[in-house]
């Protein structure tokens, strides 16, 4: 049985063979070769789309009954194409790279074959194809979707020749739309130039990427340890004016930023690759004559890269709104430092009612600026959510404005905590150990930085071991903490249980420590160094009792030169004794008063002569018990030591 040959075909010439083309092919199976039912076969190498060409060509032959040459794309052209249709052979057209088909394909896409350019139909008639402006705006738009993709693989392709990751490179690709969109605008204009008229988009795309060293820029960037996200948008924020990245960030380096900073100013100061090096300098300099340090502003511009954004006569208004409430410039420069957003950040609407707010508490504009030069965060709170809920709260908790304002003057920081998950839970856990709802407020503002200390790492811990270790009862401790809430500011390894070992080695026992510390809670303050000398004098010279101490341990409040040492002469000298409260607790006048007294019922004892006039000892004393009530005058005027 013979075959057909594997590169031929044979054309079919017969009229009957051309009324049943099956037949033609069925006798070349049967060997029939005789020149009555078949030609003689012209041996030609097979190509692309030989089945389908031969079809068409016995289809045309049999109205014009001559074999016609091959057509053309144009020829092929139909009017009512289908849109699915027409988007294939837009992509077909301006893809990048061409995939090979199969051999029945009807378009040629493979790059060796010899016909890949006359394939495809011409791109103009596919916008003539009988279609309305709609359809012709959405295949432009479908054209420049498939331009941006060819873009984008030229892009990476440039990146990955220049030892960039796939990874990475597909990273920063993927943030550069604009950046893109650039290079596709001028590889287009690329065309107008005589060198690239007959230039194909690639070969254009490909020079426009190298003329503009974006490659090697975005290499130097990532060698500042900016990240791709930053990289990408700086790319896109300079508008194809590259230059002027490297520009800003060597100024920025000049200045003392360094790091992962050096992006952060670039992406946060608006406007920062337009201006020039003189207008920057210009800003550094007169922040410098106003009390910030040179090597202070790479710190200021990290953290506030928005003041580079502002112009020279804004940053003289900002500068001198601070220094016209009495700051000098070195306060002002320290505040700077200390909170730089206080100076670029916010608006100067801002800062004008936040001044305004709190002059209230009665503060002059000198207050004012001595409280902003210490503490510029109060400039980053608001205040209707956070300086109007916290006054609402201290006045329920009966704290008078003069109370606010000492606490505002001593602790500002309160001012700039958040009220429901600081305040709120310690004042509660206040009120949990018994210190009453009256005295929480006095106790705040006695000693205010009370809450900025944390409930669970500081104060519990404090009040666990007053229990505990110091012998304070339950009963006692909330009077501990109202009379002295500065013990929840003491350490308890350095500070509390020195302290507490030292009584006990006294001969005091736990029990008696914790009556005293409830009597006088700032017992377990003081420094052992002072306490020492002061019970060496109670106990030697004055010849005193340990059961007086526990008695009276504000004993150990009042200065050993200035009010112990003095006293116990005068009492030895007269040769009288009182207890302690009586003897350290009363002012000059009534001590002077009480050594008469004495004095003199002494010598009438001493000469047999007494009578009922003259005053009990015991009652002198049980009629000056109220002296205990004055004992935190005397005790302030004796804390000097």
């Amino acid at each position: 049985m013979l075959s057909c040959p594997p590169y031929q075909y044979l054309p079919l010439a017969s009229a009957h063979h051309r009324g049943n083309p099956v037949s033609g092919f069925t006798a070349c199976l049967h060997g029939e070769t005789s020149q009555s039912h078949i030609s003689t076969p012209q041996l030609k190498p097979r190509g692309h789309n030989s089945k389908s060409t031969a079809l068409l060509l016995h289809h045309l032959s049999r109205n014009s009954q001559s074999q016609l040459p091959n057509p053309k794309p144009e020829d092929m052209e139909n009017p009512h194409m289908a849109p699915e249709e027409k988007a294939k052979i837009l992509e077909l057209s301006l893809v990048r790279k061409r995939t090979p088909q199969f051999p029945g394909s009807i378009y040629v896409q493979s790059p060796g074959d010899a016909d890949v350019g006359t394939s495809l139909p011409s791109l103009h008639g596919l916008f003539q194809a009988g279609g309305d402006d709609d359809d012709d705006r959405e295949m432009i738009m479908q054209a420049l979707e498939i331009r941006r993709k060819v873009t984008e693989e030229i892009f990476m392709e440039a990146m990955r020749k220049g030892k960039f990751g796939i990874t990475y490179a597909t990273n920063v690709v993927s943030r550069l739309p604009e950046f893109i969109d650039y290079v596709m605008v001028e590889a287009a204009s690329l065309k107008r130039l005589r060198e690239f008229s007959n230039s194909s988009f690639n070969i254009r795309a490909k020079t426009v990427i190298q003329d503009s060293n974006v490659v090697p820029l975005i290499r130097w960037l990532k060698h500042n340890l900016l990240s791709y996200p930053q990289i990408a948008k700086l790319i896109c924020m300079s508008k194809g004016n590259l230059e002027s990245i490297i520009r800003a960030t060597e100024w920025l380096k000049s200045n003392h930023v360094k790091g992962r900073f050096i992006g952060v100013a670039l992406m946060k100061a608006e406007h920062l690759l337009d201006r020039g090096n003189e207008e920057l300098d210009e800003i550094v300099d007169y922040l410098e004559i106003n009390g910030v340090r040179r090597d202070w502003m790479g710190y200021v511009i990290s953290r506030c890269p928005q003041l580079l954004s502002c112009s020279m006569e804004e940053i003289k208004t900002r500068v001198g709104f601070f220094l016209n409430m009495g700051m000098s410039s070195n306060d002002f420069g320290t505040m700077v430092f200390d909170f730089p957003r206080v100076l670029g950040y916010y608006t100067l609407t801002e800062m004008n009612e936040k001044v305004s707010y709190l002059k209230e508490f009665g503060l002059c504009n000198e207050g004012v600026g001595k409280l902003l030069a210490f503490k510029p965060q109060l400039m980053g709170c608001s205040i209707e959510e956070r300086w109007k809920p916290l006054v609402r709260y201290l006045y329920y908790l009966g704290i008078s404005r003069d109370g606010m304002r000492r606490m505002l003057t001593i602790k500002p920081m309160l001012f700039c905590v958040d009220l429901k998950t600081t305040i709120v839970p310690k004042v509660q856990f206040f009120q949990d150990i018994g210190v009453r709802d009256d005295a929480i407020g006095n106790m705040l503002v006695k000693f205010p930085p009370l809450l900025t200390y944390s409930l669970y790492k500081k104060i519990r811990p404090v009040v666990i071991f007053l229990i505990t270790g110091a012998g304070v009862s339950k009963r006692d401790i909330g009077k501990v903490v109202a009379l002295g809430p500065e013990l929840l500011g003491c350490s308890i390894a350095h500070k509390l249980e020195i302290n507490v070992k030292y009584f006990l080695s006294l001969g005091i026992r736990v029990k008696q420590l914790g009556e005293m510390i409830a009597d006088f809670p700032m017992l377990l303050r003081y420094n052992i160094d002072l306490l020492r000398p002061k019970y060496s004098y109670l106990r030697r010279t004055m010849v005193r009792p340990l059961q007086d101490l526990i008695e009276f341990p504000r004993f150990f409040s009042y200065s050993l030169n200035s009010r112990i040492i003095p006293r116990h002469k005068v009492l030895v000298e007269n040769r009288v004794n009182m207890k302690l409260r009586y003897m350290l607790a009363s002012s000059d006048e009534e001590f002077e008063k009480r050594i008469d007294t004495l004095t003199e019922r002494r010598q009438r004892f001493e000469s047999g002569f007494m009578t009922d006039a003259l005053p009990n000892p015991q009652t002198i004393d049980d009629d000056d018990d109220s002296i205990e009530n004055k004992t935190a005058v005397s005790f302030s005027d004796s804390e000097s030591e």
